[in-house]
């Protein structure tokens, strides 16, 4: 009868495999962690409707149901006068009217005292109120609320009140056109507070492709809660576009923690007005560093340019040995146009190629520091972005006085690792 011995202690490559397995479960663990559970809330439909919230009544009426009958019409008057509307009857008035929003009621049986909003459709109440109600609107515009109370800053993390107020918010009477994401899954780790600090216009470019967006707008909630149960005051900043420039401020403060809810819904209408005056003081236009891809040169500029490329051409084609006589015929014959020297042959003495360089960019960082890398290169002239793609490999035109060889020398002095592949380099770190 044979006898089969097992080790008692596992191999060291069983024990590797099995850590290597446990890492990669825990890692997997951890990147699902930040995205599961209740974080973000979807914002309510924008409507195009004007919306009037906040509209305080006290009616009487010999049933409960008559009472708050005179009250939504109170409601409907008070709204209407609020938005500058023409003098008109309760019936035209009530023809206008589309909902009526409770904010806050208490119904008695002869009384009743409300808080509410009225919607007026806007197609209808549009040919009373004029142009105003269709005033031009802003470029779409990223919404980024940050919460920061007791050290920590907070935008879809997890669900907070600041959040909750913006989502609720209806923008329907507003001249600004908000873009709010609603902060779920990988929408949490793609816009943060760090977020707000970064300067590299192409992450920004990124960022707002994904959210059809030409600009970010962030407004900024300061809380501090002065003892538990006791008054919240808040400190609120708007900021805006990729540098965070100060637009304004203001502080308001609520009585209790249960009031901090219409605190923030005031304060979301403060912004919005507050926004509003900058839109008409022309401070929040897109960015034109964030639309690098279509910005258009002056004529004169041009014109310019193009007249510098003529006398680089005529420089070629002299130091290939040609007379001015022959390049004036050869322009003039089709399909005759002087070209730039081979990419793989040194180009004549004084003159400069254009080649194709690819680098990989994992991140924003490594997109700056590999453009810069190349530009300090001995001999570059130029390097303009052909393509760029932030976790892949982004394509750069560079404009070099000598042959692809001789690039890829200068290159790898500047630290690279490069690669040849015909006409075109590949490098990285």
């Amino acid at each position: 009868m044979r006898t089969l011995t097992l080790p008692s202690h596992p191999s060291r490559r069983t024990l590797i495999v099995a850590a290597a397995l446990l890492l990669a479960v825990l890692l997997a663990l951890a990147v699902r962690a930040q995205v599961d559970g209740e974080r973000g809330i979807a914002p309510i439909a924008a409507s195009s409707d004007i919306q009037v919230g906040g509209i305080e009544v006290n009616e009487t009426g010999d049933t409960p149901e008559e009472a708050r009958e005179n009250g939504w019409q109170e409601a409907a008057r008070l709204a209407w006068a609020k938005i500058d509307g023409p003098e008109l009857s309760d019936s035209q008035l009530q023809s206008l009217v589309s909902s009526i929003v409770i904010e806050r009621e208490q119904a008695g049986p002869r009384r009743y005292v409300a808080r509410l909003g009225v919607v007026f459709d806007r197609a209808r109440a549009s040919r009373y109120l004029g142009s105003a109600s269709e005033t031009q609107r802003s470029a779409p515009l990223l919404l980024v609320p940050v919460t920061m109370s007791a050290g920590v800053q907070l935008v879809y993390e997890r669900r907070n009140p600041w959040q909750r107020a913006w989502a609720e918010f209806q923008p329907g009477n507003s001249r600004i056109a908000y873009v709010r994401p609603a902060g779920a899954g990988g929408e949490s780790l793609l816009i943060t507070y760090g977020q707000t600090g970064r300067r590299s216009r192409t992450w920004w470019r990124n960022v707002l492709d994904q959210f059809g967006a030409a600009d970010v707008i962030v407004p900024i909630a300061n809380l501090r809660y002065t003892y538990p149960g006791g008054p919240v005051e808040g400190r609120f900043t708007a900021r805006y576009g990729p540098d965070s420039t100060y637009l304004g401020s203001f502080e308001l403060t609520a009585q209790s923690p249960e009031e901090l809810p219409a605190m923030l819904e005031q304060a979301v209408l403060r912004f919005d007005a507050l926004f509003q005056r900058g839109l008409a003081a022309g401070r929040l236009q897109p960015d034109p560093t964030l639309t690098l891809g279509n910005i258009t040169l002056d004529e004169r500029i041009q014109t310019l340019i193009d007249s510098a490329r003529a006398v680089l051409a005529q420089a070629q084609a002299q130091n290939r040995g040609l007379s001015e006589r022959e390049l004036e015929l050869r322009e003039g014959e089709p399909g005759q146009a002087i070209t730039d020297a081979p990419v793989r042959a040194p180009p004549p003495e004084g003159s400069v190629a254009l080649y194709s360089v690819q680098f990989a960019t994992p991140d924003a960082e490594s997109f700056d520091a590999l453009l810069s890398a190349v530009r300090g290169a001995p001999g570059v002239r130029n390097a303009g972005i052909r393509s760029t793609a932030i976790g892949g490999t982004s394509v750069m035109t560079v404009s070099f006085a000598g042959s692809i060889a001789e690039l890829a020398e200068a290159l790898r002095g500047r630290g690279l690792s490069v690669q040849q592949s015909g006409a075109a380099l590949t490098v990285s770190r």
